[in-house]
């Protein structure tokens, strides 16, 4: 059994600050995530994105978000489960939990943290008749996860939102011929992005084929062209390597929603006039995963949620101890590992 202080059931961004936050007071987390790596959605669907509203950061790419969390948080030796879903929850006499997972792992932990996203998630799949005879490497992507996969090769992306612009911005200096197709002749996604599409499409990088869709995939151990309805009109389009349909998640709790926590849109309602809690008394959720008024599904918010969050954790693992709060700039960082550091003292200039 894996005992923990704080359990987090998610490993995405905000579950890896929640960390961070939580050793600042000593407080040691271990965490559980379904896919094999930590990162969630930033490692495993668009690590290669750039993300513009971290504060302090003007830019940074998803992946690279995740590596500097874990560098953030490796002072504090969390503990991994990856690869496993969190299953079960149990409440014991003494108000701490055992999380079961898919794999029977088990956890013992006095609070637990959801931070998971939003929850398990699977691609939402055009209404193409034989198209899962495609998928598992034979010309089916529906994450980029390697841009280096599609080099030199003909892709076709199909989609209007912002999954389908950035990928088709960023692969049309990759592959040799990419081709985006929308049914229609409006995008959903960022103006900037839709004028860089715009834009290359003039320069002759793009293929962009508006008020079309993708009817039928063709090839027969491989995708070898994709067949398309264009204006009233079926035309192929031959020697196609990669198929890329970009439509969105269906976000889904998984087994979290069946715990008795009470559940609003996909989303666990939380207490935000506090401390984040749910309804079940020390489960706490943050991130993308709650919900409350007024809600912004944005990292940087879950960050906030974060920090908050614990300074309530540390009374309820805590009961008999006040938590008094000092900045790292006061405090500096002391890493379970022995790692500390320092904070500067501010040198004071008489005038």
């Amino acid at each position: 059994m894996i005992k923990t202080d704080i359990l987090i059931i998610g490993a995405g961004p905000v579950g890896l600050f929640t960390v961070f936050e939580a050793g600042l007071m000593n407080l040691r987390c271990h965490l559980i995530d379904a896919l094999p790596q930590p990162g969630g959605q930033c490692s495993e669907i668009y690590p290669k994105k750039p993300i513009y509203d971290i504060p302090g950061i003007p830019e940074v790419l998803a992946g690279e978000l995740v590596n500097n969390l874990m560098e953030q948080i490796s002072p504090f030796q969390p503990g991994f489960t990856l690869g496993e879903r969190a299953e079960t929850l149990e409440k014991l006499e003494d108000e701490s939990f055992i999380v079961t997972t898919n794999f029977g792992t088990q956890h013992h932990a006095t609070v637990v943290v959801i931070a998971g996203g939003l929850g398990s998630f699977e691609p939402r799949k055009p209404p193409i008749s034989n198209i899962t005879s495609y998928e598992n490497g034979k010309g089916i992507h529906y994450f980029i996860k390697d841009p280096e996969v599609f080099r030199d090769r003909k892709v076709v992306i199909s989609g209007g939102g912002d999954s389908a612009l950035d990928w088709s911005i960023f692969l049309s200096n990759i592959a040799s011929e990419l081709t985006l197709i929308h049914r229609r002749n409006e995008f959903r996604g960022a103006l900037d992005s839709v004028e860089k599409v715009r834009k290359l499409t003039s320069e002759g990088n793009i293929k962009l084929i508006t008020e079309a869709e993708v009817i039928a995939l063709e090839g027969e151990r491989h995708l070898k062209a994709i067949v398309i309805k264009h204006n009233n009109e079926t035309l192929e389009i031959k020697q196609t390597d990669d198929f890329v349909p970009l439509f969105g998640l269906s976000p889904k709790l998984g087994p979290i929603g069946s715990w008795g926590l009470e559940i609003e849109k996909n989303a666990i309602r939380v207490n935000n006039a506090l401390d984040y809690q749910t309804n079940i008394p020390g489960v706490f959720a943050v991130g993308d995963v709650n919900t409350y008024p007024g809600k912004l599904k944005l990292i940087l918010c879950g960050f906030h949620e974060a920090a908050v969050m614990v300074q309530y954790a540390y009374a309820i693992i805590h009961p008999d101890k006040k938590f008094n709060m000092k900045y790292t700039t006061v405090n500096g960082v002391q890493g379970f590992n022995g790692t500390v550091k320092q904070a500067q003292k501010a040198e004071i200039i008489a005038i």
